[in-house]
């Protein structure tokens, strides 16, 4: 069965498009179920999030992934700003890089710390050492994972966060083996939106 991990983010956009992520990562899960995929987050869920990473599984991912990257449009009135007169918000959606294709993600380069979980997350929360706490010794980048059941798991999704955050220090370089992805706000305004959604009730507008 085929996994992709999509990476949505907000870019360098305001709250409105941090909003835009929430929503449309469960509009994609909605969209999933039609399409005879599964679409869940896999990062952690924040009510604002500037970026988060969605696991697509099933043998329909491929094309269900295929007709979502790019830049996403949303049509409304600010949910934060009443009066502000802007009315289209963008953000990137975009195939999150492999830790395995990243030669500069050694494990021998990652300290992991064990934790324990905290917040929601069901009974196994507070009782077990399952959350994760990576250090890419490198750069200094720290990220936690505590989203999974496993410690085994949140490792592996500590690693996928690592990349993230890694080839989006590389796309802030200047780096332009990646021009594709991690796009800034600026460009994502710029590019032509491969969706567009509508409202508060973030409906899908069909093409004409």
């Amino acid at each position: 069965m085929t996994e992709i991990i999509l990476h949505l983010t907000s870019g360098k956009g305001p709250d409105e498009c941090r909003w835009m992520v929430a929503q449309l990562s469960r509009a994609f899960t909605r969209e999933a179920l039609k399409d005879g995929v599964v679409c869940e987050v896999i990062d952690s869920e924040e009510e604002l999030p500037a970026s988060l990473l969605l696991s697509v599984t099933g043998d329909q991912a491929e094309a269900f992934v295929s007709a979502r990257v790019g830049t996403i449009q949303w049509i409304g009135e600010s949910p934060f700003r009443p009066r502000h007169k802007r009315r289209n918000w963008f953000v990137g959606v975009n195939i999150a890089p492999s830790p395995d294709a990243m030669p500069d993600l050694r494990d021998e380069d990652i300290v992991f710390q064990t934790m324990r979980a905290s917040g929601p997350g069901g009974q196994h929360v507070n009782k077990t050492d399952s959350a994760v706490r990576a250090t890419h010794k490198p750069t200094g980048l720290i990220v936690t994972a505590q989203e999974q059941r496993s410690q085994h798991a949140n490792r592996k999704l500590a690693r996928q966060k690592l990349a993230a955050l890694l080839d989006a220090q590389r796309e802030k370089a200047g780096d332009n083996a990646r021009q594709a992805q991690w796009s800034t706000h600026q460009n994502l305004e710029r590019g032509k939106a491969v969706r567009t959604y509508t409202g508060p009730l973030f409906a899908l507008k069909s093409p004409r």
